[in-house]
């Protein structure tokens, strides 16, 4: 390409407190880690950090309380080369935090904390300039800002893509008509369709609700996605890797599919690239400081696909 394509990504922006445990507690008590790390984090965050590696050029629309946790956030995002310029700080709020543990298996157990403060929408939000990116990836964790990115975006011909996670359908029934490209996590996708679908046929209820791009991921499962041009559902497989940490996965695969997107790869091959991205990041422990780089996702996608590489 001629240059790096730009991103905007628009949300949440926490610290993270990761501790490595054996099993996930079932009883109170005192647990030992084996491992920790505190890092600047969130979805949008996440992803930011994520495309960035992949060779995007990555801007952070989030907001923080102007405290010292929010010096710590900003300058964290920086170090990865993500530009923090339009991060948002509020007065006398308390920038967000969460605790997670990961187990030996990858799973983990999450207990964020937003002070509303931080992530309520002021009287006038500024929106930036959308002539300076080629995308925009909004999270669901801020939704003013969200709506307005999303909004913009669609208005303007550039991909808006939502990531659709776990969120009161409130929100979710707000965004996901802004959204030109919609990449729902599996219990999002249920919260929206009805709880007892399977991820396949949540994709083609989510897909007929909307004129929009629909996937649905599903983990190690794999990814449905919803081809227009030929009416139906179609599904990418994930790769096959030992899971050491699942946490940011979700948010790498949409960082690498924001990309792709900004890059106009054609969809399947965006899933892909972002399944693989999103499973090399599986094997690394420290949520978002997992994410690979081009190189490597790319030699993981012609391992995984070596029959579909041209």
């Amino acid at each position: 390409m001629a240059r790096a394509v730009k991103l905007l990504s628009v949300g949440v922006l926490t610290l993270d407190t990761i501790l490595r445990v054996e099993t996930l507690p079932v009883h109170q008590g005192k647990f030992i880690a084996s491992d920790g790390v505190q890092i600047a984090s969130g979805m949008a965050t996440s992803a930011a950090c994520a495309a960035r590696r992949l060779g995007a050029e990555v801007s952070l629309w989030a907001s923080a309380g102007d405290d010292a946790v929010g010096d710590q956030l900003v300058a964290g995002i920086e170090a990865e080369g993500v530009d923090c310029s339009l991060v948002r700080r509020v007065a006398g709020a308390r920038s967000a935090l969460a605790a997670i543990l990961v187990d030996a298996h990858g799973e983990r157990i999450i207990v964020p904390f937003y002070d509303g403060k931080a992530q309520a929408d002021p009287e006038a939000l500024p929106l930036p300039d959308l002539a300076a990116f080629d995308a925009v990836l909004a999270d669901v964790r801020w939704p003013g800002a969200a709506a307005l990115a999303l909004t913009a975006a669609r208005a303007s011909g550039r991909p808006a893509i939502l990531d659709a996670d776990t969120a009161p359908l409130s929100v979710l029934e707000r965004l996901l008509p802004l959204a030109s490209h919609i990449v729902a996590s599996e219990p999002a996708a249920r919260i929206v369709c009805g709880q007892a679908l399977d991820p396949e046929t949540a994709c083609a209820d989510l897909a007929s609700r909307t004129d929009a791009f629909v996937a649905v991921t599903g983990g190690s499962a794999g990814t449905w996605w919803h081809d227009r041009q030929a009416g139906c559902v179609r599904h990418v497989a994930a790769p096959r890797v030992k899971a050491v940490d699942t946490l940011a996965a979700g948010d790498v695969f949409h960082g690498a599919f924001a990309l792709a997107m900004a890059e106009a790869m054609p969809a399947e091959q965006a899933l892909r690239f972002a399944s693989a991205a999103a499973a090399l990041k599986c094997q690394r422990f420290g949520g978002r400081l997992g994410a690979p780089d081009r190189a490597e996702t790319m030699a993981m996608v012609a391992a995984t696909w070596p029959a579909t590489q041209q």
